[in-house]
């Protein structure tokens, strides 16, 4: 297994797996998420691709098949009124492939993108995952991950 940063011939593999996430949260959330939808366009998944703010890297076998990938942003509050300067690399979106788990490709994404934040200077790196998706939260807990803040709702 190779972990590198995601190229456009990554897109078809990479497609796949935000079909799986996006099962995963209409599963949990039927009344947020629609079934079968495509997160981004071709367009917008190639724009992000080629974006440095936005790194997307890969996990891929000998054959370049996509294991998995983790979807990253560059965020930072410069001369905010109260938060701090700090460099923070925020994982939108990890996923192994569902018939791959197991095989420790998430620990490995998720140590990979530990290191490119360490070198591109980053403070912290941060996420957020959905009280629906339990395995994930296990997933990130078992990594070291603590709690930051708490998104709560009351449906109406």
């Amino acid at each position: 297994m190779n972990i590198r940063r995601a190229e456009n011939k990554d897109m078809s593999g990479i497609n796949k797996l935000l079909l799986q996430v996006l099962m995963v949260h209409h599963n949990g959330r039927p009344d947020i998420f629609k079934p079968n939808a495509k997160k981004y366009t071709d367009a917008e998944l190639a724009d992000i691709l080629a974006d440095d703010t936005k790194p997307v890297f890969v996990a891929v076998d000998e054959q370049e098949n996509v294991l998995g990938y983790a979807f990253c942003v560059f965020q930072q509050h410069l001369n905010n009124n109260i938060l701090t300067d700090i460099k923070t690399l925020y994982i939108d979106d990890l996923c192994v492939d569902e018939e791959k788990r197991g095989m420790h490709i998430g620990t490995a994404l998720y140590g990979y993108v530990l290191d490119f934040a360490k070198e591109s200077g980053c403070y912290n790196v941060t996420l957020n995952v959905w009280s629906c998706n339990e395995s994930a939260m296990k997933f990130y807990e078992k990594c070291g991950l603590m709690p930051q803040k708490v998104g709560m709702e009351k449906v109406l």
